[in-house]
């Protein structure tokens, strides 16, 4: 359970309770994405590499290279319990902790690159500053990725205003430029691009209940209220749509 009185007015949330969710609904980053992590030397062979606050292992589980060393921590049980799973399943040799991204135990200099996505505004940046220069190489990079839905599209505005209706202490990213431009250390350099992410009503609805504001902080009440209406709502749309996302990726070489 997480409490911060900087996300959503200090409204607690888990993350684990969205865990089947998030593997099933949240895997939608484009091809491009992993194409530009691998240029950017993610996962590259005789490397080894590191994603913070990994979730149920999106990145690494996509990335995965058995000639890299790959770790992957999170705060939440439930959510590394089924990356680890998962990861059985497939054959990969990914190693998966539970552990707060600001102390996670690894040895000085172990890793030549560090990942971060949608997951940075959750953690203490003073700490994370010394934590990250302890873990990384020489020359080693830190790479943050947020992805975010445009509410320019109408059927994300709308359901994004319906989360916001029965729960209105989800702050709905609002604070995301401060977490993509910051400074965390010097020489920051951040690019963004468009996609359209298609979705069918069925995975768009289980994309809304794997976000922050819906199963991991809504009472039961709240959430059948919600997700009944939500239905609903995506029944006046076609049956398959985009919603238009943007990608930030934020690069830093320490």
């Amino acid at each position: 359970m997480i409490k911060d009185k900087n996300i959503d007015g200090g409204k607690a949330f888990d993350w684990g309770f969205t865990s089947e969710e998030y593997a099933k609904y949240r895997d939608i980053y484009p091809p491009e994405l992993y194409k530009r992590l691998r240029e950017l030397g993610v996962a590259a062979d005789g490397t080894s590499w590191l994603d913070l606050g990994t979730g149920t292992g999106i990145l690494p589980l996509n990335l995965y290279n058995p000639n890299a060393e790959i770790y992957g921590a999170d705060i939440s049980d439930g959510q590394i319990e089924l990356a680890r799973r998962t990861a059985k399943e497939k054959g990969y040799n990914i190693s998966y902790i539970i552990s707060p991204a600001e102390a996670t135990g690894f040895d000085d200099g172990a890793f030549d690159c560090i990942t971060a996505a949608q997951c940075f505004s959750y953690f203490d940046r003073d700490a994370m500053r010394s934590e990250i220069k302890r873990l990384l190489k020489p020359r080693g990079r830190l790479i943050k990725i947020y992805m975010d839905w445009s509410l320019d599209d109408e059927i994300a505005a709308k359901s994004v205003s319906l989360v916001k209706e029965h729960n209105p202490s989800w702050d709905a990213g609002e604070n995301i430029y401060d977490d993509i431009y910051d400074d965390l250390f010097e020489g920051r350099v951040t690019e963004s691009v468009d996609f359209d992410i298609p979705f069918t009503r069925d995975t768009w609805h289980g994309r809304m209940c794997a976000c922050r504001g819906t199963l991991a902080s809504m009472s039961k009440e709240q959430f059948y209220n919600w997700s009944d209406e939500h239905i609903k709502m995506l029944q006046s749309y076609p049956p398959e749509f985009t919603i238009k996302h943007t990608i930030y990726i934020t690069l830093f070489e320490l």
